[in-house]
């Protein structure tokens, strides 16, 4: 069983961060705390993975984005978040925030969400991202699966309608092959991960509508766009 730094130095990380980034209120999740977790980020990937990045010049450079990503290992979202160009705030479950780490994931602007039930305050605060023209990661098959894209869930739908903001389909393909020797959870050191960015598109019909019809409709097309995207990376990696 592998042994967790103590309480002590990982408060003292958190401490360290916080004054680092700043405290951002509950309702507005910190855009400077994303780009100090994308810093983050990208040590930590770069440093322990060799992640191959494809086609991340496809996020447009401004206006509020959705990076929708297949979800198959818990290192999926950091993997992004380390990868993109831009910050971005992932909707996170209530379950990752547990001790020191809870801080350090609110403190890198990342939205806490209850899968329980209608959570109206993720809700609010994703929203917020979007409507201050900032990117929000969503894992729109609710959690870890197959990791490709067969169930969506509505709320994707309903953030981009609601916000017209792009979505760009992600697929993170490889962190689920193997296993690594030192850390069984987690991908080998140094093993290679892809990462495939898609095109933008925009999710609704241009009516603005947001009725249980509209946003059915929009999930369809969303799913479509995703699966398509899924097979493309595929081809293209060769996983």
């Amino acid at each position: 069983m592998c042994r967790h730094p103590g309480r002590g130095t990982a408060g003292r990380a958190v401490t360290v961060l916080t004054t680092l980034i700043g405290r951002s209120s509950e309702g507005t999740p910190s855009a400077k705390g994303a780009a100090v977790g994308r810093g983050i980020g990208i040590a930590l990937m770069y440093g322990l993975w060799k992640p191959r990045v494809l086609g991340a010049w496809r996020v447009p450079a401004a206006g509020p984005v959705i990076l929708a990503v297949n979800h198959t290992h818990n290192i999926d979202g950091p993997m992004v978040i380390g990868t993109t160009p831009r910050p971005a705030h992932f909707l996170v479950k209530s379950e990752a925030f547990v001790g020191p780490l809870a801080a350090f994931i609110h403190r890198t602007g990342q939205v806490r969400v209850d899968r329980s039930i209608a959570d109206r305050s993720a809700i609010t605060r994703a929203l917020s991202v979007l409507e201050n023209g900032g990117v929000l990661g969503i894992f729109p098959e609710g959690r870890r699966g197959e990791g490709d894209f067969a169930s969506l869930r509505a709320g994707l739908a309903y953030f981009a309608v609601r916000s017209g903001a792009q979505i760009v389909p992600v697929a993170v393909l490889g962190s689920t092959e193997r296993r690594g020797r030192l850390i069984r959870g987690l991908p080998p050191l140094r093993g290679k991960v892809d990462i495939v960015y898609g095109d933008a598109f925009v999710a609704g019909d241009g009516s603005g509508r947001r009725t249980r019809t509209a946003l059915d409709d929009a999930t369809v097309r969303i799913q479509e766009r995703l699966s398509a995207h899924l097979e493309n990376a595929k081809r293209l990696t060769g996983r």
